[in-house]
């Protein structure tokens, strides 16, 4: 059903536990695809023998080029970007297969939903700690309590696991690389399909992954995407964020409402040009 791209750099036991996690609590037979950055730590050997579908770079290339080359090996209709060190719970594809159903366009990103260790004060993630490395997972603790995990859909749906049609992710370009390595890639490829006419950004409450934070992104030094995102869109990340996707707040449907135009939004859209220039 899924092409399941997961770009990892020398995070082995994580990278294992989320291939097994896709295998055994999946209710389809998903493509993975996985790309190795530098593969040093032995990941590289291990998924040639698990015989996965792979592409491989002697050094990190970062987030967008990682999975811009996974995609390329996409044989399913839908594209599935998760990180390596996601876990995915029992029912996580059925949630999201379920809600793709109940679609009439394949211009739209859905969003698992994520239960994290750490309260970052993210309103789209349930918190609860079952461990913040592979050898310290509780895992049956964590399936034993997930029939307690109940989370509304919720509006903006951006960060992986995200779903989208295969088609649309070539048509759009998929992860821009002036964003390498990686930081606010994810924003701005919801830009992107919103500028594209996509109004189905959908966080899937029933569509649980278990997600062990930044296990990537804390070793590698950060572009400033924040920066970046306003000087090409015009706008700052946090106001497309509030008002056009809405994040986090709970979903009264399935598709967004054009952002209205108020006094607010005109405000931040004038503080944003003040900013694009004099920074």
């Amino acid at each position: 059903m899924f092409s399941i791209i997961i770009p990892t750099w020398n995070n082995l036991d994580l990278l294992r536990l989320c291939v097994r996690s896709i295998r055994e609590n999946s209710a389809y037979p998903h493509q993975i695809i996985i790309h190795v950055n530098d593969g040093s730590d032995g990941s590289l050997a291990w998924v040639r023998e698990q015989g996965i579908t792979h592409s491989a770079s002697p050094e990190n290339i970062g987030i967008c080029l990682a999975v811009n080359e996974s995609a390329m090996h996409a044989t399913q209709d839908y594209i599935l970007y998760l990180n390596d060190d996601m876990y995915c719970c029992p029912g996580w594809d059925t949630a999201l297969v379920d809600k793709l159903r109940g679609l009439d366009t394949d211009l739209f990103m859905l969003s698992g939903t994520m239960i994290e260790p750490r309260d970052t004060g993210n309103p789209c993630v349930i918190v609860r700690n079952y461990g913040t490395d592979a050898e310290h997972f509780d895992e049956q603790k964590l399936l034993a309590e997930l029939p307690q995990h109940r989370k509304a859909d919720w509006d903006g749906a951006t960060w992986p696991p995200t779903l989208v049609s295969r088609r649309w992710w070539h048509k759009v370009g998929g992860y821009s690389s002036e964003f390498s390595p990686g930081m606010s890639s994810d924003n701005d490829f919801s830009m992107k399909l919103w500028q594209a006419g996509c109004r189905v950004f959908l966080g899937v409450g029933d569509s649980l992954v278990y997600h062990f934070q930044c296990k990537s992104t804390g070793k590698v030094k950060k572009n400033d995407g924040g920066k970046m995102f306003l000087h090409k869109w015009g706008l700052r990340q946090s106001v497309f964020d509030r008002y056009y996707l809405r994040r986090g707040r709970v979903a009264t449907g399935v598709t967004l409402d054009e952002p209205e135009d108020t006094r607010a939004l005109r405000w931040q859209k004038f503080r944003s040009e003040l900013k694009r220039r004099f920074s």
